[in-house]
C-alpha cells in the first residue's frame, strides 16, 4: 500500500509488473483537496490506498449495495462478491461455455440446435441489484443474452430457477434479453409500479442478420433474434414465474419498442446509459447509423418513457403503452462545426446554480468526436421537460417540422403528425402522451448546450454538489481522474488532475457510495482498488487584513473552514459546525470569511480618542455571552462591549490603548500599524488594523517637498502656509490651509508655490504644479467604470453599490457583477463578417483589453478607439461557415487572472448571406444620373451598406436643328444614340420656357416647344436623368473637325430660332365658301412666306367638325379634301387650320340644298314604298299557315334549350357545393357498426347460405330498453352450441372426433380434395362450400390449413400453365379458389379494419347521404343523384329540405330535428326517423318502417300519416302515394312515432307496384292510357340529366380517393405479412415454371387479391359492417367496383361515345389508379422477405385470437356428409395413392364412416 500523488505526479506502490490496475477507487481524495497548495505541497499525505482487488479478467460492469456496502463486481467468466475492503466473499464462475450463436438457449425446451457449439467466453452485459426482492439479476453475452437471478446474500446460489424444470409455454423472447455479442451494449434499470409490481427495463443492441455482429449466414432459418426488441420492459416479480422476463404482462399494455425490420440499417441504437428522474426512465443513446456522414451532425439521443411509479392515471385504469409515451430528442454539444457528435457518459445531478433558490436537476454528458476530442456538456432538465411538452403539443396542433412521428417503430400510431383540430391537452399527455395522440415521437431540433470543458479522451463522468458548490469529477481514457469546481453561472472556476495507478482506461459509470457521498467508486479494465483520502486538517495563523484565510476561498479547493477553532476542515470535525454562522462551506464565497472594519482606521497621535468601533462582518457565530476583548499585540486587552448581537453584521467598540501605551513610531516614518483581533473566549476569530500617524513627522522627513508630502498622505493633512508646516487639523492653525475640493469627475488646478508676501520664497519648489482633483462619486456610474479610473491614476473603488476613495472600501471586494448587455445593432451582418457591432450595457469591462465579445462562437474583434467604458464597445465580426441566429456573449477577465464574468444578450444576432438576384437598369449614362434599383434577399444586412457600379463606358449624343413659332407646339426631333440609357429627358430653353420630352427610340427623342412672345435666337439645353447634358460624346464629331470645335459648336447647348407664326389663305382669298351637301369638297389653301418648312404631318384642317384631309402639298399650297357628305343644322361650317399650338380659322364654308334632288328622293321613295306593301302582302298570304307551325316549333326548341341550359347550371353548380355539404352534414361521430369477426367469416364464406337465413327472419322480435325497442339479433348455426343431430347414433361424435383427426392428415386431405372434384355431379356451389366447411374446422390449425391450401394451388399452377396461364384464379371453380378467398379474408380481416374499415364506411355513408340529398322514386328506386345510369331518375323534380321535430315513444332521449325532402313519402320519413334515433346502434336492432306509426300534431289534435289513405290523389290512372308536400306539413311541424300494437301483414313495396310516387313505371299497360295533360307534358332529352352522374361522382371522389388509397398502401405499422408471403410464393412457382412475362404475374397477384377479396367486399359492404344495404347502394357500388377492376387490370381499355358510362365515368381516373397498382404490388415485392417460421407465427396468433368461435363440430358433420356420398370414390383414390395406402388412411375413413352410421359390424371388422 503506498500513497497517491496529485497533479500528474504518480505514487508508487509494488506490485507485479505483469498485472494491470484497474481501479475501483473509494474515498474523498478528490473531494477533500488541500485548501492551500503552499501550504501543503503534495496531496499524497492526504490520500492513500487502502484496499486492492486484482481480477485475472477484465472487469465488465459493477454495483454497489447501499446498505451492507458490498460491491458486486462482473468479469469475464466470472462474478465476484465484495465486502467493504475489498476482500473476496464469494466468487462464481459463468463462463466459458459451449454455445453458438446460431443457436437458441439451451434452457429453451424442443430447441435442438444442428449448429457445432464451441467454448464461448461470457461477457457480462447487465448487473442489476433488486433488494427488496433480495435478487442480483446477472445477463451474460452466451445464450443468446440469458438472465439469471442469483442471491444478493451469495451470488453463488441461484434466486429463482428460470425457467422452471419441465415448463414447456416458453418462448425466445423470454430468454433473450440482453446482447449477444461482447461488443453490442445493454443498459437496463428496475423500478416498482404503482401496484407493487416489479419490473426491469432493457435496452439492447440489435444484434441479428444485417449487422456485423451476426456471423455470415443466409439462411432464412436462422433468423432468430429478429423479434428481440430495442427497447422492452419486463416482468421481475418473481412471485409469478409465469410471466417472468414477458414483456406482454398486461393484454392492454404493449411493453416495447421494437424498429422495423427494414429500417434498423438507419437505426444502428448504441446505448449508452438508463436512468430514473422523477417519474420517467431516460435512455442515452447513439445512433451509430449516421456516424461517419457528417462530425458536425449531432448523433447522440436522449429518450424518455414515462414509468408507472406514481398512482394510477385518473382517465383510466390500464397502464399506459410504452410507446405513447416514447418520445427522443437529438443532444448537440458545441456550435458552428465544433460539434461533439457521440455521447459517452452521463451523469444526473442535483446542484445549485444561477441565482435560483433550491437545487435544480441537471444532466452532465461527455461528448466526444472522431478525433478523440471529448467535451463536457450540461443540459438543464426543465428545458429538456419544456421540449418534449412544446413537442407533443406541435404534433397534436398542426403538423411541424420540429417534430416527426417514429414511422421505423413497429407499435408505432403513424407516419406523420395529425391535427387534431382544437384540442387541448392536458399536463399528463403533454409529459407521457396518449393512445389517441401520434406515437412515438421524435424532436428534430436538437438540445443544444456550450462545452464547459474540453479536453482529450474524457470517458467518464460524475457529479456531485457539495455545501451548494458543485464538484465534476472526469475519467479519461488515460487513467486520469479530473477534478472541476463550478460556479454558480455554470463556468470552470478550477481544475486538476489526478493519474490514477494502472493508467487504464476509466469506465463510463462513477458511483458515489449511497451511505457516504464522501467516496467515489471507479473502475478500470483488470484490478481493483479502494483509495480513501485521510481527513487531515490544517490550522494557519491569521496575517494582516486575514489575506491567508481570503488566498484559502479564492484557490476554490476548500470544502469548509470551522470558525470557532480557526480550522480548514469538513463539517463533523468543526466543534460548532451545526450552529449558526460557525462554519464556512466550500460553495460560500471569500465575502463569508470573517472581516472587521475599525472606526476610524486611522488616528492622529494628537487626537483624543478614548474608545474605537469595529463592525465585524461575514459569518461569525452569536456573541451573546461570550467573553469578548480586544488584543492588540503587545500583551495588552481591553475588554469588548457587544452592542448588536443578531444578524450577520455585529458591533462592538472597544477602549483605545492609553496615549502612554502607544508605541513608538519608528525614525524617518510618519505613521505606525496597530494590529488588533478579536478574541472569542480566548481564540483569536477576526483581526484586523489601524494606523496611528503623526502629520507634523510628514513635514519634518520631507524637508524638500513638505507640502506636497503633506497633502499626498493616506490621512487628513493640512498644510498651513504662513506656519509652513503640516497639521493634523484645522484647528491647529489659525491661517488659512490650503484645501482643494470639486464637484466634477475631475478638475486640473495650476498652483505656484510662491508663499505669499514673500515673492523670493517657495513651498517645496519655485516651479509652479499641476495638481488633479478628482471626485469619485461622480461619472462612475457602475462597478466596471469605478474600478476603471485606476487606470487613469484615480485611487477609487466600488462597495456599497457606489464608487468610493479606495481607503473607503474593504480589500477584496474588486469582483464587479457580471455585464449587462441592453442592446446590440445591428442585429444581423453577412457570414463573411466586416459588421460593426455595437454592444451597449453595463459593467463591460474597465479596459478594452479584458473585454472578449463573441456570436455563437464567433470571435468579435473589439476596436479599441471606439471603447467606452462599461458603456459601449464596438467589434468587428468574424467569419463563419453557417447562417446562424445566435447571441451576442461578452466575457471580461477579472483582474487579470484566468477567471472571468459574462454576459449574454437578450437579442440575437443573425449570420446570413446577402444575395443580389437582379439590378435594374443593367446600364446607365456615364454622366451620372440614371436610379438604379437592386433586389435580392439581406441586402440590409450588417453595419454600413455601399454600393459600388463599375464605370461604364457608354455615352449619350445629341443633335438638334429646326425653327420654332411664336405659339409653340412644335415638335422638335432630337437624334442622337444611347437614348435606351436615358429614364427622364426634359427640354430648356433660356428666358423662355421649359418643356418635357419623350424618348421614341434608342436615337429619338421628341420635345414640344414653347411659346415666344417675339422673333429671337434661343439657348437650348437638355436635361437627361436629371443631369445637364453637356456634349459628352468625344467620338462623333464631323470629317475634319477636330473635339474641340464641336465643343465650341453646341458645348452641350443648342441654337433654336424663333420665327412669326405661319399664314394660311384660301385660294382667291374668300372668306364664304358655298357647297352643296352630299357633293365632294375639294379646298385649296394658300401658304404664307415662311422659313419654317412645315411638313404635311405638321398640321391639319377641319370643316366644323369633320376633318379635311390632305391630298397634296408643295412649299405654296396644299389640297384638303372631303369625300363623305356634309350635314348639319347649321348653315355654315368654319375652315380652321392649325399648327402646333397655332390654330387660325380662315373661311367658312356654307351649306345650300337642290330642288330637283328633293323631288326626286320623294318618288323614289313612294316607289319603294309600294312594292314593299306588295311583296308583304304576298309573303303573308302564303306563309299564314307555315308560321303557325314555325312558330310552335320554335317555342318547344326554345323550352328545351331553356331546360338543357338550367339543368346544366344545376349540375355544375351541383358538382361545385356538394362536396362541401356533403363533409360538413357526413356525422363522424357515428360508431362503425363492425361486424364481429365470427359473423364477417359466416357471411364471406357462405354467402348465400346467410342471406337465405337472414331473409327467413320476417318476423323479427324486439325488446325495449334505455335507447328504445330495437329488434334482437339471431345466432348463425355455425356459431351455436353443437349437439348430435339423431340420438340414435350414439357413436357419432365419436366418429366426428376421428374424422377430425383424418382431416389432420395432409395425404388424406389433399387426395379427398382431389377425389370430390373428380365428380361430374360435384358442383361448383358444391365446391365452395367445401372449401368453407375445411376453413372453418381447421380455423384453429391455420398452419395445416396454409400448407393444404399450397399444396393444392401447386396442383392447380401445374394444371394451368400446360394450358394458359393468365386464366389462373380467374374464377372460383375449384375447392383451392374458394379456400384462397377463405384464407385471404382471414388474414386481412384485421387490415381491413384497422385501416380500410374507417374509409369504406365513409364511402358508403357518403353514397347514402348523396343519393338522399334529391327526390327518390318509392316504387322504382331511382333518384337523382346517382352513380348507375340504370338508377337515374330522369325528371327535373325539385325536392327542397325541411325540418321537422320527432319524439319516438319509448326511446330515451328527447326528440329529435329530422330533415327531410317534401317530396318523400311517408314511409321514407319514417326511415329517415328511424336512422337518426338509431344511429348508434347496428342495423339488425333497428325497427322496420312498417312496425311503426308516425302521428302528426297539428291544431290540438293527431293525425297518423300513411302511404296511402283516403286523401291520396289518383294520377294517371294510378294512385299516388303520399308525400310530406300532399299533407301540406309545414316547417318544424311536431311528429311522435311510436311501435304498432298489430303489426301489418304487407311487406317491402309489392303492394305499390299499381301505384305511382315520382314518374310513372315504364310498363306497356299504361304507355297507352296517357291522360291528355301527359301528353302536353314538355319534352325534354333524358339523355340531359347524365350531368347529374358526374355530379355525384364529383361529390364522392375524395371518399373514393381516401378508400382506394386505403387499400392500395402499406402501413408501416402493420404490414401486409399474408399478401407478401402468398405474393413470394407465386413469384417462387413462377421462377419453378420459367413463367418470365410480368403480365402473367400481375394477372396472378390481381386474380388472388384485388378480384377475389376486395371487389368482393366493395360489391358486399354487409360482410363488414351491420348496415342496410339497398338495391340503390348496390348498383352505385358495382360501379365503383367495375373501376377498381379495370384498375388491376393490364390491357388498356378502349373506351368509345358507344361506351357504357359505366366505364366511361371514371375512364379519366383509371390511368392513375392503374399507377397506384402497379406501385403496390412493387412495394409488396421490396419487402423483407417472410420466413415460414415468422408466418407461421403469424397464423398461429390469428388463430388463438379467434379460438373456440365456430362450432367446428357442425362444420365437421357437414364435411362428413360429402365423404358419405362418395365414399367409394374416396375410398378408390385413397387406395390409388401409395402414402395414404402405405398408412391405411383408406381403412381408418371407413371405420369414421361406421362409427357415424353406428354400423358396429362394420367398424368391428375394418378394425
Amino acid at each position: 500500500k503506498g500513497p497517491l500523488a496529485a497533479g500528474g505526479e504518480s505514487c508508487t506502490r509494488k506490485m507485479p509488473s505483469s498485472e494491470k490496475i484497474a481501479v475501483l477507487i473509494l474515498g474523498v481524495l478528490v473531494l477533500k483537496s488541500p485548501w492551500n497548495a503552499q501550504r501543503i505541497p503534495c496531496l499524497a499525505s492526504a490520500l492513500q490506498i487502502q484496499q486492492a482487488f486484482a481480477s485475472p479478467n477484465q472487469t465488465n460492469n459493477f454495483v454497489v449495495d447501499g446498505v451492507s456496502r458490498t460491491i458486486y463486481l462482473a468479469t469475464v467468466n466470472s462474478v465476484y462478491q465484495l465486502n467493504g475492503t475489498l476482500s473476496v466473499e464469494v466468487e462464481k464462475r459463468t463462463g466459458p461455455v459451449e454455445d453458438n450463436l446460431l443457436c437458441h438457449a439451451p434452457q429453451l425446451p424442443q430447441a435442438p440446435c444442428e449448429h457445432p457449439k464451441s467454448l464461448t467466453d461470457n461477457f457480462n452485459k447487465l448487473l442489476e441489484l433488486d433488494r427488496e426482492q433480495g435478487v442480483l439479476v446477472v445477463c451474460g453475452s452466451v445464450y443468446q443474452g440469458f438472465c439469471e437471478l442469483r442471491k444478493m446474500e451469495n451470488i453463488s446460489q441461484i434466486a429463482v430457477e428460470f425457467p422452471p424444470q419441465g415448463e414447456k409455454t416458453v418462448f425466445p423472447s423470454m430468454l433473450n434479453i440482453a446482447a449477444n455479442d461482447p461488443n453490442a451494449s445493454t443498459v437496463g434499470l428496475i423500478f416498482r409500479t404503482h401496484g407493487g409490481n416489479t419490473r426491469l427495463l432493457v435496452g439492447a443492441t440489435y444484434t441479428g442478420a444485417g449487422t456485423p455482429f451476426f456471423p455470415k449466414n443466409h439462411s432464412k432459418e436462422d433468423l432468430r433474434f429478429e423479434n428481440t426488441p430495442e427497447i422492452a420492459i419486463r416482468s421481475l416479480n418473481i412471485n409469478e414465474i409465469s410471466k417472468l422476463f414477458t414483456y406482454d404482462i398486461n393484454p392492454s399494455e404493449d411493453n416495447v419498442f421494437k424498429i422495423k425490420q427494414e429500417a434498423k440499417q438507419k437505426n444502428k441504437l448504441n446505448f449508452v446509459h438508463a436512468f430514473i428522474q422523477k417519474t420517467y426512465s431516460y435512455i442515452a443513446i447513439n445512433n451509430d447509423a449516421k456516424m461517419g456522414h457528417k462530425d458536425s451532425q449531432p448523433n447522440s439521443i436522449l429518450a424518455r418513457i414515462c414509468l408507472d411509479t406514481e398512482n394510477p392515471r385518473k382517465s383510466t385504469s390500464e397502464s399506459r403503452k410504452l410507446t405513447e409515451s416514447f418520445i427522443q430528442m437529438p443532444l448537440q454539444c458545441g456550435y458552428n462545426g465544433n460539434i461533439y457528435n457521440r455521447l459517452v457518459s452521463v451523469h444526473p445531478a442535483e446542484i445549485h446554480s444561477g441565482n435560483r433558490e433550491g437545487l435544480e436537476s441537471y444532466l452532465f454528458g461527455v461528448f466526444t468526436k472522431s478525433d478523440r476530442k471529448s467535451a463536457l456538456c450540461v443540459f438543464r432538465f426543465s428545458d429538456i421537460e419544456e421540449e418534449i411538452r412544446q413537442g407533443r403539443r406541435n404534433c397534436s396542433n398542426s403538423p411541424s417540422s420540429d417534430v416527426q412521428v417514429l414511422d421505423s417503430v413497429i407499435q408505432g400510431s403513424g407516419a406523420a403528425c395529425i391535427q387534431k383540430g382544437n384540442l387541448v391537452l392536458q399536463p399528463e399527455q403533454l409529459d407521457c402522451g396518449a393512445a389517441h395522440l401520434q406515437h412515438p415521437l421524435a424532436l428534430r431540433r436538437p438540445l443544444r448546450a456550450k462545452p464547459l470543458f474540453e479536453s482529450l479522451g474524457l470517458s467518464s463522468v460524475a457529479v456531485d454538489n457539495v455545501h451548494d458548490h458543485t464538484v465534476v469529477f472526469l475519467g479519461t481514457s488515460t487513467g486520469r481522474l479530473r477534478k472541476l469546481t463550478l460556479r454558480k453561472n455554470m463556468t470552470v472556476a478550477n481544475q486538476w488532475s489526478l493519474k490514477l495507478p494502472s493508467a487504464e482506461s476509466v469506465h463510463h459509470i462513477m458511483t458515489f457510495d449511497p451511505m457516504d457521498r464522501n467516496y467515489l467508486y471507479i473502475m478500470t479494465s483488470h484490478h481493483v482498488s479502494g483509495c480513501e483520502s485521510l481527513e487531515h486538517s490544517t490550522r494557519f495563523r491569521h496575517s494582516p487584513r486575514n489575506s491567508g484565510l481570503v488566498g484559502l476561498f479564492d484557490t476554490h479547493q476548500a470544502f469548509c473552514f470551522c470558525i470557532s477553532e480557526i480550522l480548514c476542515s469538513i463539517q463533523r470535525e468543526c466543534t460548532q459546525g451545526s450552529l449558526m454562522r460557525s462554519w464556512i462551506g466550500m460553495g460560500d464565497n471569500s465575502q463569508q470569511c470573517p472581516s472587521m472594519t475599525l472606526t476610524p482606521p486611522e488616528i492622529s497621535l494628537s487626537a483624543d480618542i478614548k474608545n474605537v468601533g469595529i463592525l465585524i462582518n461575514g459569518s461569525v457565530p452569536d456573541l451573546a455571552g461570550s467573553s469578548v476583548e480586544c488584543d492588540y499585540g503587545l500583551g495588552i486587552a481591553t475588554a469588548a462591549t457587544v452592542h448588536l448581537d443578531h444578524g450577520p453584521a455585529q458591533i462592538q467598540t472597544c477602549p483605545l490603548l492609553p496615549r502612554e501605551r502607544y508605541p513608538d513610531i519608528p525614525p524617518g516614518r510618519d505613521h505606525l500599524t496597530v494590529p488588533v483581533a478579536i478574541k472569542v473566549n480566548g481564540t483569536s476569530v477576526v483581526s484586523g488594523s489601524f494606523v496611528i500617524y503623526d502629520c507634523e513627522r510628514t513635514g519634518v522627513i520631507h524637508p524638500k517637498t513638505a507640502c506636497l508630502s503633506c497633502l499626498s498622505t493616506k490621512w487628513r493633512c493640512y498644510w498651513d502656509i504662513h506656519s509652513h508646516s503640516c497639521l493634523s487639523t484645522k484647528d491647529d492653525s489659525r491661517h488659512e490651509l490650503l484645501e482643494l475640493t470639486t464637484t466634477e469627475k475631475t478638475q486640473v488646478f495650476q498652483l505656484s508655490l510662491q508663499r505669499k508676501g514673500q515673492p523670493d520664497q517657495y513651498i517645496d519648489s519655485p516651479e509652479p504644479i499641476t495638481v488633479e482633483v478628482y471626485n469619485c462619486g461622480v461619472g462612475s456610474g457602475d462597478c466596471s467604470q469605478c474600478w476603471a479610473r485606476q487606470d487613469q491614476g484615480h485611487l477609487c473603488g466600488w462597495c456599497d453599490n457606489s464608487c468610493r476613495m479606495g481607503t473607503d472600501c474593504q480589500e477584496g471586494s474588486t469582483q464587479c457583477p457580471d455585464p449587462e448587455i441592453t442592446k446590440i445593432s445591428p442585429l444581423n451582418g453577412p457570414r463573411s463578417g466586416g459588421t460593426l457591432l455595437t454592444v451597449k450595457g453595463k459593467n463591460m469591462g474597465r479596459r478594452a483589453d479584458l473585454v472578449d465579445v463573441s456570436i455563437g462562437g464567433v470571435s468579435c474583434k473589439i476596436l479599441p478607439e471606439r471603447y467606452i467604458v462599461s458603456m459601449e464597445l464596438v467589434c468587428v465580426t468574424g467569419t463563419t461557415s453557417k447562417t446562424t441566429k445566435e447571441v451576442a456573449r461578452v466575457d471580461i477577465t477579472v483582474n487579470g487572472s484566468m477567471t472571468s464574468a459574462s454576459g449574454v444578450s437578450k437579442e440575437f444576432f443573425s449570420y446570413v448571406d446577402p444575395k443580389l438576384l437582379s439590378v435594374e437598369p443593367r446600364r446607365g449614362s456615364r454622366s451620372g444620373g440614371t436610379r438604379v434599383t437592386f433586389s435580392g434577399e439581406h441586402l440590409n444586412t450588417g453595419s454600413q451598406v455601399r454600393v459600388k457600379v463599375n464605370v461604364s463606358p457608354r455615352f449619350i449624343f445629341l443633335t438638334v436643328s429646326v425653327c420654332l413659332y411664336f405659339s409653340g407646339g412644335r415638335t422638335i426631333t432630337v437624334a442622337g444614340q444611347g437614348f435606351e440609357l436615358v429614364q427622364s429627358v426634359s427640354m430648356k430653353v433660356l428666358n423662355i420656357g421649359q418643356a418635357a420630352c419623350k424618348v421614341r427610340s434608342p436615337s429619338l427623342i421628341t420635345c414640344s416647344s414653347p411659346a415666344s412672345n417675339q422673333s429671337q435666337l434661343a439657348t437650348v439645353k437638355f436635361l437627361l436623368n436629371g443631369v445637364l447634358y453637356t456634349g459628352d460624346s468625344p467620338s462623333f464629331y464631323g470629317p475634319g473637325q477636330e473635339e474641340e470645335e464641336v465643343e465650341e459648336l453646341h458645348g452641350g447647348h443648342f441654337l433654336l430660332e424663333y420665327v412669326e407664326d405661319p399664314q394660311f389663305l384660301t385660294a382667291n382669298k374668300e372668306r364664304l365658301i358655298k357647297h352643296h351637301p352630299g357633293e365632294p369638297l375639294t379646298l385649296i389653301i394658300n401658304k404664307g412666306l415662311s422659313d419654317l418648312e412645315l411638313a404635311p404631318e405638321e398640321y391639319s384642317v377641319m370643316i366644323g367638325p369633320y376633318p379635311c384631309d390632305i391630298s397634296f402639298h408643295n412649299d405654296q399650297l396644299f389640297h384638303c379634301t372631303i369625300n363623305g357628305s356634309l350635314g348639319s343644322s347649321e348653315g355654315e361650317l368654319p375652315v380652321v387650320v392649325q399648327v402646333g399650338n397655332f390654330r387660325r380659322v380662315i373661311a367658312k364654308v356654307q351649306l345650300g340644298g337642290s330642288e330637283l334632288a328633293i323631288v326626286v328622293s320623294i318618288v323614289v321613295c313612294c316607289v319603294l314604298l309600294l312594292l314593299c306593301t306588295v311583296a308583304l302582302v304576298v309573303y303573308c298570304t302564303k306563309s299564314r299557315r307555315a308560321e303557325r307551325y314555325w312558330q310552335k316549333t320554335l317555342l318547344q326548341m326554345e323550352e328545351m334549350e331553356s331546360q338543357i341550359r338550367e339543368e346544366i347550371r344545376k349540375g355544375f353548380a351541383e358538382l361545385q357545393t356538394d362536396m362541401t355539404d356533403l363533409t360538413k352534414e357526413l356525422n363522424r361521430s357515428q360508431g362503425i357498426p363492425f361486424l364481429e369477426y365470427k359473423q364477417f367469416v359466416t357471411r364471406t364464406f357462405f354467402p348465400k347460405m346467410c342471406s337465405d337465413y337472414e331473409r327467413s327472419l320476417v318476423q323479427p322480435v324486439y325488446q325495449t330498453d334505455a335507447l328504445g325497442p330495437r329488434a334482437l339479433p339471431e345466432t348463425h348455426p355455425l356459431l351455436q352450441d353443437w349437439q348430435p343431430s339423431n340420438t340414435g347414433k350414439p357413436n357419432m361424435e365419436e366418429g366426428i372426433t376421428l374424422f377430425s383427426t383424418l382431416l389432420s392428415n395432409k395425404h388424406f386431405l389433399v387426395t379427398f380434395v382431389h377425389a370430390l372434384e373428380q365428380q361430374k355431379d360435384f358442383a361448383i356451389r358444391d365446391r365452395c362450400s367445401l372449401a368453407s366447411l375445411l376453413t372453418i374446422a381447421l380455423h384453429g390449425k391455420l398452419e395445416y390449413y396454409t400448407s393444404i391450401m399450397k399444396d393444392l394451388l401447386v396442383d392447380l399452377i401445374d394444371a394451368s400453365a400446360a394450358k394458359n396461364p393468365k386464366l389462373m384464379l380467374r374464377r372460383t371453380e375449384s375447392v383451392v379458389e374458394k379456400m384462397l378467398t377463405n384464407w385471404m379474408s382471414i388474414c386481412m380481416y384485421s387490415y381491413l379494419k384497422e385501416t380500410v374499415g374507417e374509409p369504406f364506411f365513409l364511402l358508403l355513408c357518403a353514397i347514402k347521404q348523396q343519393i338522399n340529398k334529391g327526390s327518390i322514386d318509392a316504387i322504382t328506386g331511382k333518384a337523382r343523384y346517382t352513380l348507375n345510369e340504370e338508377w337515374l331518375l330522369r325528371e327535373n323534380i325539385e325536392a327542397k329540405p325541411q325540418n321537422i321535430n320527432v319524439s319516438f315513444q319509448g326511446c330515451g332521449m328527447d326528440s329529435l330535428a329530422i330533415k327531410v325532402m317534401d317530396t318523400d313519402t311517408i314511409c321514407q320519413v319514417k326511415e329517415k326517423i328511424l336512422e337518426a334515433f338509431y344511429k348508434n346502434l347496428p342495423f339488425s336492432q333497428w325497427p322496420r318502417a312498417e312496425d311503426v306509426e308516425l302521428e302528426w300534431f297539428v291544431c290540438g289534435s293527431t293525425r297518423i300519416l300513411q302511404d296511402l289513405d283516403n286523401t291520396s290523389v289518383m294520377e294517371d290512372g294510378r294512385k299516388k302515394l303520399n308525400t310530406v308536400t300532399h299533407y301540406q306539413i309545414p316547417e318544424g311541424a311536431s311528429f311522435a312515432m311510436s311501435m304498432k300494437d298489430k303489426r301489418d301483414n304487407t311487406l317491402g313495396r309489392g303492394r305499390f307496384q299499381t301505384h305511382t310516387h315520382t314518374v310513372l313505371p315504364h310498363d306497356e299497360l299504361f304507355e297507352n292510357r296517357k291522360s291528355h295533360r301527359q301528353s302536353h307534358r314538355k319534352k325534354v332529352l333524358p339523355e340531359i340529366y347524365l350531368t347529374r352522374l358526374l355530379s355525384t361522382k364529383g361529390t364522392l371522389q375524395k371518399f373514393l380517393d381516401d378508400l382506394f388509397q386505403a387499400i392500395l398502401s402499406i402501413p408501416a405499422e402493420r404490414p401486409p405479412l399474408a399478401i407478401k408471403y402468398f405474393f413470394d410464393f407465386l413469384e417462387e412457382q413462377a421462377d419453378k415454371r420459367g413463367i418470365t412475362d410480368p403480365d402473367t404475374l400481375h394477372i396472378w397477384k390481381t386474380n388472388s387479391l384485388p378480384l377475389r377479396f376486395w371487389v368482393n367486399i366493395l360489391k358486399n359492404p354487409q360482410f363488414v359492417f351491420d348496415i342496410d344495404k339497398t338495391d340503390h347502394m348496390d348498383a352505385c357500388l358495382s360501379v365503383i367496383a367495375q373501376a377498381f377492376i379495370d384498375a388491376c387490370s393490364v390491357s388498356d381499355l378502349q373506351l368509345g361515345k358507344d361506351s357504357p358510362t359505366n366505364k366511361l365515368l371514371y375512364a379519366k381516373e383509371i390511368p392513375e389508379y392503374k399507377k397506384r397498382v402497379q406501385c403496390y404490388y412493387k412495394q409488396i415485392q421490396e419487402m423483407a422477405p417472410l420466413s415460414e417460421q415468422e408466418m407461421n407465427a403469424h397464423l398461429a396468433e390469428e388463430s388463438r385470437k379467434y379460438r373456440n368461435e365456430f362450432n367446428t363440430n357442425l362444420a365437421l358433420t357437414e364435411i362428413y356428409k360429402y365423404a358419405k356420398k362418395y365414399r367409394n370414390q374416396v375410398v378408390s383414390a385413397l387406395e390409388s395413392n401409395p402414402t395414404a395406402k402405405r398408412t391405411q388412411l383408406h381403412h381408418k375413413f371407413e371405420q369414421v364412416i361406421a362409427l357415424v352410421e353406428d354400423n358396429i359390424y362394420e367398424c368391428s371388422s375394418e378394425a
